[in-house]
């Protein structure tokens, strides 16, 4: 394989690879730092991030606020406590070397609250930020109040126009790179569009090679581009080394460093890891974010397609097909649906899915009893960790609401992955992963349920495995 040349990022020259920062409580000052200190930069999770008390343990995340509002601002105090917490971390283990980043999602709640929080109170310890999940126009002029580099996650040269266009143009110097985050193949969120087919997935290399055109339109060529989705091993990619159609090039690894010793996901959670096949990743739409996104099928994945699946339309009146008449909730207000979804429903009754919820769109969903209050409990626990949340109605404008009809169809995400992070079973929460995460089954790296440490994982990749 052809030899790794260093890159610029963050003001200094490192390898060019980046630990791809990774939800709530995945990404932390530990792994981070270690990333750092093989060379590479290191980013650790803004989003909700751990904190810890003086005997070193984590701070349970516990509301108490009366209201939605009052609990999404212990929400805020939280992810900024926690993430100064871990740039401390990291940049302890890192000691000096490589570089060291904070992920946020542009659409979690409190996202410039938080960020200004992060970066206010660990000075000097975070080099860059990476943001995704939606437009974030604003990160550049945050990250220029701190003197920090800002890497925005796109999908599309369209994406990264936008962005240039309504805002980057003005604080060019302090653009770090451009993440290309694959929608077809990363784990998490994603950035695929409406008019992009979730079932077609497109080749990375010409999507990238239009992101580096127009980055080149503008002065950016040596602004290094960030491949990011479906990265495993760089003899698979070394035709982008010193391609001019790429030009600069730098490699995020997501999934691969959830399994080193570093990782803070529970051991439960590495084992499944490496049980996982070909197609065991699903990239679904239930995220109350309203983004694409793929995670794990597990029972907790394959409850809400199941559920999604128990569902019929109905019209307040007799209109056109919809002729049978159908009783719904303790008020039995009647509905009409059509002498076929009578037919579906009356077997999901017979099976115990007694609890008729609506959704948003003039549909109707039936759930178990137990179900039903479990979704409604989350609902009213709503802390707003979204910007706008699908499931809880929730929305951080002045009304506190998206006015629109809570969506039983998807879930409490923050519940979920607080959940994982710290130790319920992997089996029954939402495990986001990349879809090559099946290779770990495969990769002689991990045979024997071997662990490396994440400077064993930086020296394989390196020599191209």
């Amino acid at each position: 394989m052809k030899s790794l040349n260093g890159v610029m990022l963050s003001g200094r020259e490192v390898l060019p690879l980046i630990e791809g920062g990774k939800g709530v409580a995945v990404t932390t000052g530990s792994s981070s730092g270690a990333w750092a200190a093989a060379g590479g930069v290191g980013t650790f999770s803004g989003v909700n991030a751990d904190s810890y008390d003086d005997n070193g343990q984590v701070v349970p995340q516990i509301y108490t606020g009366r209201t939605r509002r009052e609990r999404h601002e212990e929400l805020i105090a939280f992810g900024i406590r926690g993430g100064i917490h871990q740039a401390r971390i990291a940049h302890e283990i890192a000691g000096g070397k490589g570089r060291i980043h904070v992920n946020v999602l542009w659409e979690m709640g409190g996202a410039e609250r938080v960020l200004n929080g992060i970066l206010e109170g660990a000075k000097g310890l975070i080099h860059g930020v990476t943001c995704g999940a939606g437009m974030p126009y604003k990160v550049a002029e945050i990250a220029a109040h701190y003197r920090v580099y800002y890497y925005p996650i796109v999908s599309s040269a369209r994406a990264f126009k936008a962005l240039w266009k309504r805002a980057y143009h003005k604080l060019p110097e302090l653009l770090g790179g451009v993440v290309y985050e694959d929608p077809w193949l990363a784990g998490g969120h994603n950035g695929l569009s409406n008019s992009e087919d979730p079932l077609v997935p497109q080749p990375p290399f010409p999507r990238v090679a239009e992101i580096r055109s127009a980055m080149n339109e503008v002065g950016l060529d040596r602004v290094p581009v960030i491949m990011a989705g479906g990265v495993w091993c760089l003899k698979e990619w070394e035709d982008w080394l010193d391609n001019p159609e790429i030009g600069p090039v730098a490699f995020q690894f997501g999934t691969r460093p959830l399994l080193t010793k570093e990782s803070p996901i529970p051991e439960a959670w590495k084992r499944r890891l490496t049980t996982l096949k070909p197609g065991d990743v699903l990239l679904h739409r239930f995220s109350p974010t309203g983004f694409y996104s793929s995670a794990v099928k597990n029972a907790f994945l394959l409850e809400l397609v199941e559920r999604s699946d128990r569902q019929v339309t109905f019209t307040a009146d007799s209109i056109g097909e919809h002729t049978e008449p159908f009783a719904v909730g303790a008020r039995g207000r009647q509905v009409f649906l059509t002498p076929t979804d009578k037919a579906r429903v009356e077997g999901w009754l017979a099976k115990g899915f007694t609890e008729t919820l609506r959704t948003p769109d003039t549909t109707l969903i039936f759930v178990k009893p137990e179900k039903a209050e479990e979704i409604r409990d989350d609902q009213n626990a709503c802390m707003g960790c979204l910007s706008s949340c699908l499931f809880s109605n929730w929305a951080q404008n002045e009304d506190g609401n998206t006015n629109r009809r809570p969506d039983p169809r998807s879930f409490c995400i923050q519940k979920t992955l607080q959940n994982i992070a710290h130790g319920r079973d992997v089996e029954q929460e939402l495990m986001f992963a990349g879809h090559n995460v099946y290779r770990f089954a495969s990769d002689p790296l991990y045979s024997n349920g071997y662990v490396p440490s994440v400077s064993e994982l930086i020296s394989r990749i390196l020599i191209g495995e």
